[in-house]
């Protein structure tokens, strides 16, 4: 299993095989973007793919705010495999969540979030929908291993079934959980969280990073059908300690499915 910690604002590539690249994106970095903007995508297209543009297929994304590991796809062949295992919800997928617990239930591992996510029209956000509200999607997280650290915050690893907008961070606002830094849901701001002498950030801007993590996913390679791991360690964002509390956890490595 590839273990890797991104730069501030470069991506890192974790592993390679098959024609599938496993990258660490740090936080403030779109998955993709028009044209003439930097994103992950234009990054590996640039300095990693071949020559005169090879291919570069993007089978999920990650939020802007979020940093973490996600797999790109460098041939047709790669892609048509993720994008499979990703529609018939085979790979696994696992997130580091600092949350500020606003509520009286602490959860508990192995809870499940059942919920239905809807888009809010012309708003770069999602609400909680009704399960026959049009257009609302289900949405489906595991909760894993928990942990209280000082103050009111829990460190959580959240495993989602389903991919939905912001799901994760609407999932834990709405139960009272938001996630640190996500002020767009109600998290506190970053810089109370990380100290002080942490630089300002802008509130709500799209680039402030988010104490949520893209932290392992497990696929299976396209040529052997095998399990393949990829990780990334959580970035110098967190506060300190963190990664001493994600050790204590000793979360079991992740299993894929299918």
């Amino acid at each position: 299993m590839a273990d890797a910690e991104p730069p501030n604002a470069i991506p890192l590539i974790v592993s390679a095989e098959a024609g599938v690249v496993a990258v660490a994106k740090p936080a403030g970095l779109p998955t993709q973007a028009p044209p003439g903007i930097a994103s992950v995508e234009s990054w590996f297209r640039d300095r990693v793919a071949l020559p005169g543009g090879g291919y570069v297929g993007v089978p999920h994304r990650l939020d802007r705010a979020v940093s973490g590991i996600i797999l790109l796809a460098a041939t047709p062949r790669a892609a048509r495999h993720l994008s499979r295992q990703f529609e018939r919800r085979q790979i696994t997928k696992r997130y580091l969540a600092l949350l500020a617990c606003c509520s009286v239930r602490v959860p508990a591992p192995g809870d499940v979030w059942e919920d239905h996510v809807l888009k809010v029209t012309d708003e770069p956000r999602a609400r909680l929908a009704a399960s026959g509200e049009a257009g609302a999607k289900r949405a489906l997280t595991v909760v894993g291993a928990v942990e209280a650290i000082a103050g009111d915050r829990l460190l959580v690893v959240l495993e989602p079934a389903t991919g939905r907008m912001h799901q994760l961070r609407v999932q834990a606002a709405a139960r009272s959980l938001p996630v640190v830094g996500d002020e767009l849901y109600g998290g506190p701001p970053l810089e109370r969280a990380v100290g002080a002498d942490h630089r300002s950030l802008p509130n709500l801007h799209r680039s402030q990073p988010i104490l949520l993590h893209a932290w392992d996913i497990v696929w299976r390679d396209p040529d052997t059908g095998r399990p393949c791991t990829a990780r990334a360690a959580l970035p110098e964002s967190w506060p300190e300690g963190i990664a001493a509390s994600v050790d204590r956890l000793m979360i079991p490595a992740a299993i894929p499915r299918g």
